[in-house]
């Protein structure tokens, strides 16, 4: 949409991302899983060192971090100043090292044993090549047997047409959800259009660009990386033709076959 660039979601939903998004995902499982597959690529000793895309206010990487301090080194990047500082005030002693930089030529230097980008955030790169060049610029920074996991929506065939309903509802509050899409056209947008008896009108704009799983396992192919597995979330639930989400973990590796795409990793 005009005026829309990759700073304007985090301008307009940092201040009530935690409200909304904190509890999306199951934190403590994310966690766990996450910290669990790092470790299988580690080195004797050293901590694994584990990078997030789209870190916004720290959802995930501060429990992370805190909870696997001696464990895990936790990096992260995003491309709003907003949500960064967002992040500071949830992280005040630093665990986790913030940068800011997007997602595709602003990754820090590797080697990293994880990399990972939550909860829909691949499919904020909209234009042509970006996801398939993040998947590169990811590649380039794993360790040998280093994994990348995507958590993402199973996108709907698309369709054409506007859709106006409502989020929320309150006394003093309602938030509308305004979505323009076509069937011709690879990005959705939308408006969350907030009205407020006290403050007015504030609009927060979207715009994504979903890939179905088997869109995504082509981009990993390309950029190296080999299905290792995918379930509906971060607890391992089994992904069958009728999840609506899904976590794919794809491994760097040169030296070792993939496993097959079950639980095994879990």
């Amino acid at each position: 949409m005009e005026g829309y660039d990759e700073t304007t979601y985090g301008e307009a939903f940092a201040d009530v991302y935690d409200e909304w998004y904190e509890s999306v995902s199951d934190v403590d499982a994310t966690v766990a899983t996450l910290a669990r597959l790092a470790r299988l690529a580690a080195r004797a000793g050293a901590p694994a060192r584990i990078l997030e895309l789209g870190v916004g206010t720290g959802r995930l990487a501060v429990p992370l971090a805190r909870n696997h301090r001696d464990d895990v080194h936790v990096v992260g990047v995003d491309t709003s100043p907003a949500m960064l500082e967002r992040l500071r005030h949830r992280d005040p002693d630093g665990v986790v090292h913030a940068i800011e930089a997007d997602m595709v030529a602003g990754l820090p230097d590797g080697p990293f044993e994880l990399v990972f980008i939550a909860y829909n955030t691949l499919f904020n790169l909209t234009a042509d090549g970006d996801q398939e060049a993040c998947f590169r610029a990811v590649s380039e920074r794993l360790r040998d047997g280093g994994r990348f996991v995507v958590e993402a929506f199973v996108p709907d065939p698309p369709r054409e047409g506007d859709d106006i309903s409502v989020r929320s509802m309150a006394a003093d509050r309602i938030v509308l959800s305004i979505t323009r899409q076509s069937a011709s056209r690879p990005v959705v947008e939308g408006h969350f259009v907030e009205l407020t008896e006290r403050h007015g009108v504030r609009l927060r704009p979207w715009s994504i660009r979903s890939s179905t799983p088997e869109q995504l396992d082509a981009m990993a192919g390309a950029a190296g990386f080999a299905l290792e597995g995918r379930w509906q979330d971060m607890s391992g639930t089994p992904f069958t033709t009728d999840s609506d989400r899904h976590v794919s973990v794809y491994r760097r590796s040169v030296a070792h076959p993939p496993h097959d795409r079950d639980a095994s990793i879990v």
